[in-house]
């Protein structure tokens, strides 16, 4: 089972979720780490080949970005709530940032 490694301000931003949303991402990300896609995940091909989407709806859509493509470890490179149809450009800016931070790092 890999690791996950929590890239910056990622998993404080997760705790601040209602319990429910914490619990289904914990089960996605468990799914992830064993090899398994999400149920309800989508590729995120504008941030990186490889960069997931995990979605969760409750009350609010939450979503959950992450690239599990490396052999050490799951990396999150953030999440957050969703309001509007489209990803937020600041939210896709950020994990784009945080992705070359982790291939930078692995090197």
């Amino acid at each position: 089972m890999k690791t996950v490694i929590w890239q910056s301000d990622s998993l404080k931003t997760l705790k601040s979720f209602p319990s429910q949303v914490k619990y289904a991402v914990g089960v996605e990300l468990m799914r992830v780490q064993s090899g398994l896609t999400p149920m309800d995940s989508k590729p995120m091909q504008s941030i990186g080949p490889g960069v997931r989407e995990i979605r969760v709806q409750y009350r609010n859509q939450y979503r959950v970005l992450y690239i599990a493509s490396f052999d050490e470890a799951v990396y999150v490179l953030g999440a957050f709530i969703k309001k509007t149809q489209r990803t937020p450009k600041t939210e896709i800016d950020l994990a784009k940032q945080r992705l070359r931070e982790v291939k930078r790092s692995r090197k």
